[in-house]
């Protein structure tokens, strides 16, 4: 999966503000630090002020600051305001449209795992440089073993392995 720039510069911009804590931070500075155009600043400032994410103040003593703790402000959030979160393939003419309903729905699973893992990440990790180790898999997942895995795993309890002896 690849996030858009646009996704990477917002990130950047909250993780900034985190570091300022409740100070305002000027768009021009924002621009100057992250090297992002003023331009995209503006662009980005907007999206985030409407998604709750920041608080924009114009004026000559305007300027940005989070709308809520750091913490309280997951990866995967940022990444839903930023993103299509919705993947979907056209059906070709000669394919079922029941075929093309399966691989959108695989698609849209892979999509919410890879945010599922995000969300456990937030601003705040981000700011203060930690990135904590994520959850294991949900329970769901792992109930969904393939036959091919069962059966290896039952093949191979007879077995031993090389790490047996260590």
């Amino acid at each position: 999966m690849r996030l858009t720039k646009f996704t990477s510069h917002a990130i950047r911009i909250l993780i900034d503000c985190a570091r300022a804590g409740d100070e305002l931070t000027k768009v021009a500075a924002l621009s100057s630090r992250l090297q992002i155009t003023q331009q995209n600043v503006f662009k980005i400032v907007n999206l985030l002020a409407r998604a709750g994410f920041i608080e924009a103040m114009r004026g000559r003593n305007g300027g940005v600051k989070l709308a809520r703790p750091a913490a309280a402000i997951r990866i995967g959030d940022v990444v839903r305001a930023t993103e299509v979160t919705h993947v979907e393939i056209e059906d070709l003419p000669h394919t079922a449209s029941r075929r093309g309903r399966e691989v959108n729905r695989v698609l849209d699973d892979a999509l919410e795992a890879f945010i599922e893992v995000l969300d456990q990440h937030t601003i705040a990790d981000m700011a203060n440089g930690q990135t904590p180790r994520p959850q294991p898999p949900s329970a769901r997942r792992l109930k969904k073993a393939t036959p091919r895995a069962a059966s290896t795993k039952a093949a191979s309890k007879g077995r031993r392995s090389l790490h047996d002896d260590a």
